[in-house]
């Protein structure tokens, strides 16, 4: 665990990164992410390596890969207990909602940045191409333990994570304020995926401090303020 930086600087530069892009401000009283004191990590490798193969899956079963196959794979991976129940039913059974599996495509990306495999968070671009390669190879069989001896995985300083997270909870604001006021957003992407990029980015950065729970779960994280 590290000491957070200064979160009102942090967001001094956020904001000063929403002014670049022409993108509208949040209100004087909008929260810090983190207060000064706290502590911040990244959760466990293991645990964000998981989660992006998971989700790496899920995005394929949107695309067609086979329901046998998928589980298949999950279970040789002995990544079952990562997936959470609305993902179980919908690798298992095509339940729920289509669209919203689909946009996990950016919070893959944002996943793989902490875990250095993407060289950029641009949020005025979408991911990199090169992004489906650098995950397991779900088509040639890759398994998840294969993969992880593949990739050779460098995650990023939780300093630099947490930097990131601030900006991204005042890009979610400012995007879908934009889209409320009939205002184009800045660059190929959209308000739906800022919001995967920044779920990703919560689940991901641990904070310690008088005014943190426990670490939500992927499905518990919160991304109504």
């Amino acid at each position: 665990m590290k000491a957070a930086p200064d979160p009102r600087a942090v967001r001094d530069a956020s904001l000063d990164e929403l002014e670049r892009l022409a993108l509208p401000l949040p209100p004087q009283a909008f929260p810090l992410v983190w207060e000064p004191g706290d502590g911040v990590e990244l959760r466990p490798t293991a645990e964000l390596e998981a989660r992006a193969a998971v989700l790496h899956v899920v995005v394929a079963r949107c695309f067609g890969m086979p329901t046998e196959i998928a589980m298949s794979w999950l279970l040789k991976s002995q990544l079952v207990d990562f997936v959470t129940p609305p993902e179980w039913q919908f690798v298992a059974g095509a339940k729920g909602d289509h669209r919203s599996f689909v946009l996990h495509h950016d919070a893959v990306f944002a996943l793989a940045w902490l875990l250095g495999l993407s060289r950029h968070l641009d949020p005025t671009a979408p991911p990199e191409e090169r992004l489906m390669r650098q995950m397991p190879d779900l088509p040639g069989g890759e398994l998840f333990n294969a993969w992880r001896s593949r990739s050779l995985v460098a995650p990023r300083d939780a300093i630099e994570a947490a930097v990131l997270l601030d900006l991204y909870y005042c890009l979610d604001w400012a995007f879908q304020e934009a889209e409320k006021n009939g205002v184009r957003p800045p660059g190929e992407v959209d308000s739906n995926a800022i919001g995967q990029r920044r779920w990703a980015l919560e689940w991901a950065v641990v904070f310690s401090g008088p005014y943190h729970d426990e670490p939500p779960e992927w499905e518990e994280v919160d991304l109504s303020v």
